[in-house]
């Protein structure tokens, strides 16, 4: 359990991975440069809800990724509220269409692996935890609205099919590309 209050924490943070291929532009941006709309200043207000996974609660945060891309990785140092919180390296696998991150703590601590799929203007980060035989599925689905603007919740299951809101929240680019 304590594996997964990591990695929620974080993607709480992130309001998990909260990303955009530009939807503006002509030719969408694919691969690895898709994470490219990761990069700057985001505003982040998240209401978390009473479920077996999450506390009830409000949070406002200021988010930003200090990112850059270097051959087929995509990095971000994340700052959260100005501390420097994790290191995200991205990756894609273009055959299966899925990018996988690495996260990694300031303070040694263990690293971190997930995986995101984007569907249009859908970006899902899925994983799964097991606890005394009983699987959880959880994910973070963010919709974007334009190159600044993203809705995403924080979700479980049980059946991959009846999903529990533990937390719904918006996000807003207030500086950088």
């Amino acid at each position: 359990m304590r594996g997964w209050k990591r990695w929620m924490g974080m993607l709480a943070g992130v309001g998990l991975f909260q990303w955009l291929a530009v939807a503006q532009s002509a030719q969408p941006v694919t691969g690895i440069d898709a994470v490219r709309a990761y990069a700057g200043t985001w505003k982040v207000e998240t209401e978390h809800f009473a479920t077996a996974h999450s506390k009830a609660g409000h949070e406002s945060r200021v988010l930003r990724n200090a990112c850059w891309k270097n051959g087929g990785y995509f990095a971000c140092n994340q700052y959260v509220d100005g501390d420097s919180k994790v290191l995200i390296v991205f990756t894609y696998e273009a055959e299966a269409k899925v990018y996988h991150s690495y996260q990694i703590p300031p303070n040694g601590g263990e690293p971190g692996h997930g995986t995101m799929t984007i569907e249009g203007n859908v970006w899902t980060f899925p994983w799964q935890m097991t606890d005394a035989g009983v699987t959880t599925y959880f994910r973070v689905v963010n919709v974007f609205d334009g190159a600044d603007r993203i809705e995403y919740r924080q979700e479980y299951s049980t059946d991959k099919t009846h999903w529990t809101a533990m937390a719904r929240g918006s996000e807003t680019k207030i500086a950088g590309k």
